[in-house]
C-alpha cells in the first residue's frame, strides 16, 4: 500500500490487466480502465436502484499512474447522492502491483447513472430499505 491513502469506498470489481489490453509500450490503455470503471458504477448503481441503470455522464477523469500488463485492477464505487431518477457515484481505480506488493491510486472519477424502467424510459429510484 502507498502510505496513508487508502481507497475510498466498497470494492465492486476486481480484474487483471493482459496483454491484449496494453499498447506496445506495456502500458494499458485509458479506455479499457474507464471500461472497468463504468461496469463497476453500472453494477452498484443497479443493486441499489434494483434494476437497469446506463450510464449517463461521466466528470473529470485523470490519470495519475499507468496501469501496467500483470496488475490486478481493482475498482472502488461509493455511492455520493440518491436522486430521483439517478445515482451518483465516486469511482476509483487501483493497481495491485505483486511484483512490488504495492496498491497505487491510478485514477478517479465521478459517474452519474440513471434507472430506467422496462421501456427505456427513466424511472425513479427505489428507496433504500
Amino acid at each position: 500500500m502507498n502510505g496513508s491513502v487508502k481507497p475510498r469506498g466498497e470494492l465492486t470489481l476486481r480484474t487483471l490487466a493482459m496483454p491484449a489490453d496494453a499498447n506496445p509500450a506495456g502500458d494499458i490503455f485509458g479506455g479499457w480502465v474507464m471500461a472497468q470503471m463504468d461496469l463497476a458504477s453500472g453494477i452498484r448503481a443497479a443493486e441499489r436502484a434494483r434494476g437497469r441503470v446506463v450510464t449517463a455522464a461521466v466528470k473529470e477523469m485523470a490519470f495519475e499512474l499507468p496501469v501496467k500488463i500483470g496488475d490486478t485492477l481493482s475498482v472502488f464505487t461509493d455511492i455520493e447522492r440518491v436522486g430521483r431518477t439517478s445515482i451518483t457515484l465516486n469511482v476509483e481505480a487501483w493497481a495491485h502491483r505483486a511484483r512490488f506488493n504495492t496498491l497505487e491510486k491510478v485514477t478517479a472519477a465521478t459517474f452519474i447513472m440513471v434507472a430506467l424502467d422496462e421501456n427505456g424510459a427513466p424511472k425513479a429510484v427505489a428507496a433504500e430499505s
